[in-house]
């Protein structure tokens, strides 16, 4: 028998009711959780932040001592969600080997994943590590005005987005049940955050793009970053950053499951119109869940 995938769901905040805690991302965990077939099955833990003594969260500041095989990065804090001996558990997680996705979303959401290998130099936020390009370095979402750049605007919570394939199409947006044998679609949202790759990084790319209903600008919405051998010799595992942690969300799989107060945009429900969405983004969550094991 096939040795399951372990995988870590975690938030960098802590459990709170009326906030995007781990809860809200039960359909992911679900659909992971109920995936057995020829490849194998994946077996999920999910958490929110916790604090020991020191402030470190216990189980992230030591994973790469545990049997985790990949782990699924939440950033949604906005300063302070990772401690340094957070981050040092992460990388050498990374550097043994361990799969990393990571996703944040608007503005400075996130920052605190600055400190990790690669990583931190892909996500672009509005204070630290700014997008090199400065034409990107104002508002692209003009409607819900209290959130700044970068805050591209795919489309309101509840419906889908169209996204463009960088060619060679990347085997994470394969679908063999799709007409064209790709992943078409991913779940839209008002503000995504912004990621790109330097030029001089040859071991990550950008592998699918979203476009703005509201300026029809060009974004990057996934960076997947090979295997490489670092300085010291260790063989990195496989990462991948998404612009938004809403492609991965309750409520923008459904809209029927809620989201906290502080949600004033109203939502759409192209979710519920075109099933062909919903199908592409669950095939992407198993393709990343293969992928990062890889």
């Amino acid at each position: 028998m096939i040795k399951p995938i372990r995988i870590l769901l975690q938030t960098t905040i802590s459990t709170t009711e009326d906030d995007w805690s781990i809860f809200r991302f039960s359909l992911l965990q679900e659909y992971l959780a109920s995936v057995k077939d020829e490849v194998g099955s994946f077996e999920v833990t999910a958490r929110d932040r916790k604090s020991d003594a020191e402030g470190n969260d216990p189980v992230l500041s030591t994973l790469d001592k545990s049997d985790f095989d990949e782990l699924w990065l939440f950033a949604l804090d906005v300063g302070g969600g990772l401690t340094e001996k957070d981050i040092a558990g992460i990388n050498a997680f990374r550097q043994r080997g361990g799969g990393i996705l990571t996703t944040r979303d608007h503005q400075d959401m996130g920052c605190s994943m600055c400190g990790l290998v690669d990583i931190g130099d892909i996500h672009y936020f509005n204070t630290k590590n700014l997008d090199p390009d400065d034409s990107r370095w104002c508002r692209d979402d003009p409607y819900t005005t209290y959130i700044s750049w970068p805050n591209y605007h795919s489309g309101a919570n509840g419906d889908y987005q169209k996204i463009t394939l960088v060619e060679p199409v990347h085997e994470l947006l394969k679908n063999p049940n799709s007409p064209s044998g790709f992943i078409e679609y991913f779940p839209a949202h008002p503000h995504e955050g912004g990621i790109g790759v330097h030029p001089s990084n040859l071991n990550a790319q950008v592998i699918a793009l979203g476009n703005s209903l509201a300026t029809g600008r060009d974004f990057n919405l996934v960076v997947a970053i090979e295997h490489y051998t670092d300085a010291d010799g260790n063989l990195l595992g496989r990462a991948i950053a998404n612009s938004s942690f809403h492609h991965l969300v309750d409520y923008n799989w459904d809209i029927e499951k809620g989201c906290p107060t502080f949600v004033d945009e109203l939502p759409g429900n192209g979710m519920k119109q075109e099933p062909r969405a919903l199908e592409d983004i669950k095939t992407y969550v198993r393709n990343v869940a293969l992928w990062l094991a890889q």
